[in-house]
């Protein structure tokens, strides 16, 4: 399927691994001129180039050098795709994370996505197409213990992209959130790594437990993720905003 976005540039925060990685793969096989971004510059740059992108490294949690992320990102092309995506926070019990800890997830996972939306805004605007997808989680919509650090920040998120998204409808770019399930990638293994030392299991056998939790039998790939975020940003997607997309083998049990 031809997806109408070749030749457009995206930007895809903490693309150069996992999720964010698998988003900026499938766009860039959609045609699209895809600038992952990542911390570390060598890294960056040899992920960009083994599938034809290009890197701008940076961390998202310094507002310093977000604004440089998106210049020179921007150098590539106009941005009309913005994916956001950040590692996740520490698991453990609300009640165990201190105040300093809370600041940072705001940060990283909450006001660093906000801003660089708003700062590729105008450009999708007087394009008239923009493309907004958050990769968020599954626990928004049905928590999970031991996730709350992470699970508060993002629903934090998505209510304020919720309200963006009917700001700008009629501009052209839509705002939707990706919420990953139990996907196997490195922030599933910090969970059931946590789980396995505080239970006195093996990770082998936290992990093998995870993946009965789901209907499907089976954690998550990267995969199946990537191709979902792609068609949140093609044309066909084009009716669809301030929408949450489960991706969790059927593992969340809200009915909405």
């Amino acid at each position: 399927m031809d997806l109408g976005i070749s030749g457009r540039t995206a930007l895809v925060l903490g693309g150069t691994q996992g999720l964010g990685l698998s988003c900026a793969q499938a766009l860039a096989a959609a045609g699209v001129k895809v600038v992952i971004n990542g911390r570390d510059p060598e890294r960056a740059a040899q992920i960009a180039e083994s599938f034809g992108a290009s890197a701008v490294a940076g961390d998202v949690s310094r507002p310093e050098e977000r604004r440089r992320i998106v210049e020179e990102a921007s150098a590539v092309g106009p941005i009309s795709i913005l994916v956001t995506n950040a590692g996740g926070p520490p698991p453990g019990p609300v009640e165990k994370h201190d105040h300093e800890t809370w600041l940072k997830a705001l940060e990283t996972n909450m006001l660093a996505a906000l801003d660089i939306a708003v700062q590729c805004l105008p450009v999708m605007k007087e394009q008239g197409f923009g493309r907004i997808v958050n990769i968020t989680s599954f626990t928004v919509r049905d928590p999970y213990p031991n996730m709350g650090l992470a699970t508060g920040v993002r629903a934090g998120l998505t209510g304020a992209m919720a309200s963006l998204s009917r700001e700008v409808a009629e501009t052209g770019v839509t705002v939707n959130n990706l919420l990953p399930g139990l996907m196997d990638t490195g922030a599933l293994h910090r969970v059931y790594s946590a789980q396995a030392a505080s239970e006195g299991i093996t990770e082998e056998a936290a992990k093998a437990r995870m993946a009965e939790s789901v209907p499907m039998r089976r954690l998550g790939l990267p995969e199946d993720f990537g191709q979902v975020c792609a068609f949140l940003c093609s044309r066909h997607a084009a009716y669809m905003t301030g929408q949450n997309i489960t991706v969790d083998g059927g593992l969340s049990r809200s009915l909405l």
